[in-house]
């Protein structure tokens, strides 16, 4: 029976069809959406930060892009799928709040997308689709029978990628 596999915030995971990939509730966060469509094996990560190496605490590799995507890449990897396959979309980075005088270090959704961008170009992972920025949160589910990646906002509709 396939199983719907929920992804938190700062989190990553793999899976294969007949099952699913969630994430709930990125504002400024960023869910990359990686997939393999021989193998059906599929990877969502739920970053909050582009970079590790200005944070102090580095625990938890999936909370920054820099450390996820290649976590992600590897297991998936290892799973079976081949990376010359594995395409990526990206969804969320939003600007939840607005400020008056807007600084770089608020802007952390287009930062978190603009890294994870990079990284995917470093790592040669092709970005097919992307849904970011807004000033909305969304929610993605990654289908794993076809790649889709489902993307459910409040008010804003439904769109598959």
């Amino acid at each position: 029976m396939p199983q719907l596999i929920k992804v938190g915030m700062a989190d990553y995971k793999i899976a294969c069809h007949p099952n699913s990939l969630i994430s709930y509730g990125l504002g400024s966060c960023v869910g990359i959406a990686l997939y393999d469509s021989v193998t059906k094996i599929g990877g969502l990560a739920h970053i909050m930060l582009p970079d590790s190496s200005q944070a102090r605490n580095v625990e938890n590799p999936a909370k920054f892009a820099d450390t996820a995507i290649p976590l992600l890449l590897n297991d998936m990897l290892k799973a079976g799928a081949q990376k010359q396959r594995i395409i990526a979309k990206i969804a969320g980075g939003a600007q939840m709040f607005s400020f008056a005088n807007i600084t770089e270090i608020m802007r952390i959704g287009e930062r978190n997308t603009e890294s994870v961008k990079n990284i995917l170009r470093q790592a040669s992972i092709q970005l097919i689709a992307n849904d970011t920025g807004g000033n909305f949160g969304r929610t993605i589910e990654l289908r794993l029978d076809t790649g889709i990646l489902f993307i459910k906002t409040i008010d804003k509709g439904e769109k598959f990628l």
